[in-house]
C-alpha cells in the first residue's frame, strides 16, 4: 500500500477510534459481509413465479422496452430475424461469445451475419444474453466476462436481450443472491454488473427527453418460456 493511501486509512481509523489492526472491527465487517442480510422487500416481488414472469413483462413494457415470447430457443433465430425487419435494420448483428448464443440453431436464418466481440462504434445491432429479470421493477441485470463484453449493452443502438422465464426473479435481493450463489464469492464476482431498466434516455437539457444519450434507442427482450406449463400451474395460489 502506498504511502499516502496508508496516511488516508488511519487517519480515518483515528477518526473512528480504531487501531491499524483492530481485529473486532476487521471480524464484525466479514460477519456483516458474509451474512447478507436482505432489506425490506415488497409484497408484489413475493409472487408465485408465473405472476412474477407476468409483472416484469409489465413493468418492462412500461419502459418502452418490447418483448418477444417464444416457446423455446429454437425460436430465438426467427424471434431476431423478424425483429430486424420489423425496424428495418440490416442483418449484421455484434453477438456476446456466449456458449448459449452459439448454440441457437442460426443455420435456420442463413442471412443473418453474425460476428463476436466487444462492441464497436460501427455496430447497430447488438445481442446478449441477461443474468436475470428483476420483476419489481421490470430491471434487466447484466454482468461483464468473457463472454458478456460490457460494451455490446452501451454501444449499439439497438440491443436485443435473450432471456429465459426461469430467470426472473421477484426482487433485486433475490436476482444478487443467486449471482453470489453461481459466482462463488468476492473473488470471482463479476468487474461490473449492470442494472438496465429500459432504454438509454436523459431530459437533462431544457426538459426535452432524448433516447439513446448514454446506451441504445431500442430495447428488446426475447422472452424464452423455459418453464414447463405444469410447474407453472402448481405455483399458482
Amino acid at each position: 500500500m502506498s504511502n499516502s493511501r496508508e496516511r488516508i486509512f488511519n487517519s480515518l481509523r483515528r477518526g473512528l477510534g480504531r487501531g491499524p489492526e483492530d481485529a473486532k472491527a476487521q471480524a464484525a465487517v466479514n460477519a456483516r459481509l458474509s451474512a447478507m442480510a436482505r432489506n425490506l422487500v415488497p409484497q408484489r416481488a413475493q409472487l408465485p413465479h408465473p405472476q412474477q414472469v407476468k409483472l416484469f413483462i409489465e413493468k418492462i413494457t412500461a419502459l418502452t422496452v418490447t418483448v418477444q415470447r417464444v416457446a423455446s430457443t429454437a425460436a430465438v433465430p426467427d424471434a431476431v430475424a423478424d425483429y430486424l425487419v420489423l425496424h428495418n435494420l440490416p442483418t449484421e448483428i455484434r453477438m456476446a461469445p456466449h456458449d448459449e448464443l452459439r448454440a441457437l440453431p442460426w443455420q435456420k436464418r442463413p442471412l443473418l451475419q453474425l460476428s463476436e466481440g466487444p462492441g464497436r462504434a460501427t455496430d447497430l445491432v447488438s445481442l446478449t444474453p441477461a443474468f436475470a429479470g428483476i420483476a419489481e421493477t421490470g430491471t434487466l441485470m447484466l454482468h461483464s466476462g468473457p463472454q458478456n463484453p460490457t460494451t455490446l449493452h452501451f454501444t449499439p443502438d439497438n440491443h436485443i436481450v435473450v432471456l429465459r422465464a426461469s430467470q426472473i426473479s421477484g426482487s433485486m435481493e433475490d436476482a444478487f443472491a443467486k449471482l453470489r450463489a453461481q459466482v462463488g464469492g468476492a473473488d470471482h464476482w463479476p468487474r461490473t454488473v449492470n442494472m438496465v431498466t429500459g432504454p438509454s434516455r436523459t431530459a437533462d437539457i431544457e426538459g426535452v427527453p432524448v433516447l439513446g444519450a448514454h446506451g441504445p434507442r431500442r430495447l428488446h427482450v426475447v422472452l424464452i418460456e423455459d418453464v414447463p406449463q405444469d410447474a407453472a400451474q402448481a405455483q399458482q395460489p
